[in-house]
């Protein structure tokens, strides 16, 4: 198999970084050969910047174009049901980023879709194939600390002078935005247990959506998970699992981690290349989770291990019980 040849769905600020990063890589293992746009200009000003061959105005044109093998959706959150079933049926394998469904039955749809056409969906939790997070996966089986019992999360940073953070119509709210992060960085830890239940406090905008969010996750054996968000300040953005052994520790910033303190001791994971010209100095990790898609395909995978379908399934679950306990809805969750 030569290059991974990426079809790119979107020209906004996380499709620029991903773009970028893919530079990074080896030409010889990844390659995009297109880009769409809903404004064609877009595409095109996308496609000259980043050496791209092909430019659409339209997504149906990229789903049927027969070069691309994976594409990467990069688009707002509302239409990653609408774009990402339209690349499943023309059978194309598909990187969606987070969170993958406004909801965990538009989840379970694009699941389904993608299960009966035979081929790879993976929502792109980026987080999960950092260096620092395959070594915490590692020591957390080894049973480095003994048994995770608490584990802490938080995530935040004055968002609210960015409309689609902020606007219902397009998909905002903090839990979808940055709350996601810390309800997925429990699931990895609890390793994709079903918490047995869910406790939720925030506060609203004016638009309906969620500024701040705090949520109780309960587990079984007296484990905990104590996750916080906010859109209103900027908090310490580390997390923690403690365990009846020890603790290990998640410095600033957990989502996209350089770093492991493990009872006192740290461990650097530094990136290896960080390409001037990101929007967000940190996307230069998004080339763990690119390289990850690759090799799921060099194995003829359907869905990744790392970050599966019932994981997806799981966090939006989660998602969905956390909205209803603070009030939030969306259009897409009306029957």
């Amino acid at each position: 198999m030569g290059a991974t040849r990426w079809g790119i769905c979107s020209a906004g600020t996380i499709t620029h970084d991903f773009l970028v990063v893919l530079k990074t890589l080896a030409p010889e293992d990844h390659k995009v050969v297109a880009i769409a746009s809903r404004e064609l200009s877009r595409a095109q000003k996308y496609a000259q910047t980043h050496n791209i061959p092909k430019a659409y105005g339209s997504y149906e044109e990229l789903a049927q174009d027969p070069d691309v093998e994976v594409v990467y959706v990069g688009t707002i959150h509302p239409y990653h049901l609408p774009s990402t079933l339209l690349f499943i049926q023309a059978g194309k394998n598909v990187l969606c980023e987070k969170p993958m469904g406004m909801n965990a039955a538009e989840v379970k749809t694009m699941v389904q879709a993608a299960q009966e056409k035979g081929v790879f969906l993976m929502e792109a939790i980026w987080s999960r194939f950092f260096p620092a997070s395959e070594k915490l996966r590692s020591l957390l089986r080894q049973g480095t600390i003994g048994d995770g019992m608490v584990v802490h999360g938080e995530f935040g940073y004055p968002m609210l002078t960015f409309p689609r953070f902020t606007e219902k119509a397009v998909g905002g709210g903090g839990l979808l935005a940055i709350g996601v992060y810390c309800v997925q960085f429990a699931c990895m830890v609890f390793n994709g247990e079903k918490p047995e239940s869910i406790v939720a406090s925030g506060f609203l905008n004016d638009t309906g959506v969620d500024n701040v969010g705090s949520v109780i996750l309960n587990f079984s054996g007296g484990r905990q998970a104590v996750l916080t968000y906010s859109m209103l300040a900027k908090l310490p953005n580390g997390a923690s699992i403690s365990g009846t052994k020890g603790i290990i520790e998640i410095p600033e910033f957990f989502w996209c981690p350089e770093q492991l303190v493990i009872n006192g001791k740290s461990e650097e994971f530094p990136l290896p290349l960080r390409p001037p010209n990101l929007n967000f100095l940190t996307s230069a990790g998004l080339r763990y989770e690119a390289e990850h898609v690759r090799q799921c395909l060099l194995q003829g995978l359907k869905e990744s291990p790392v970050m599966s379908h019932a994981d997806s399934e799981l966090i939006h679950s989660i998602l969905d019980e956390v909205r209803r306990q603070l009030g939030v809805s969306y259009p897409q969750d009306q029957p």
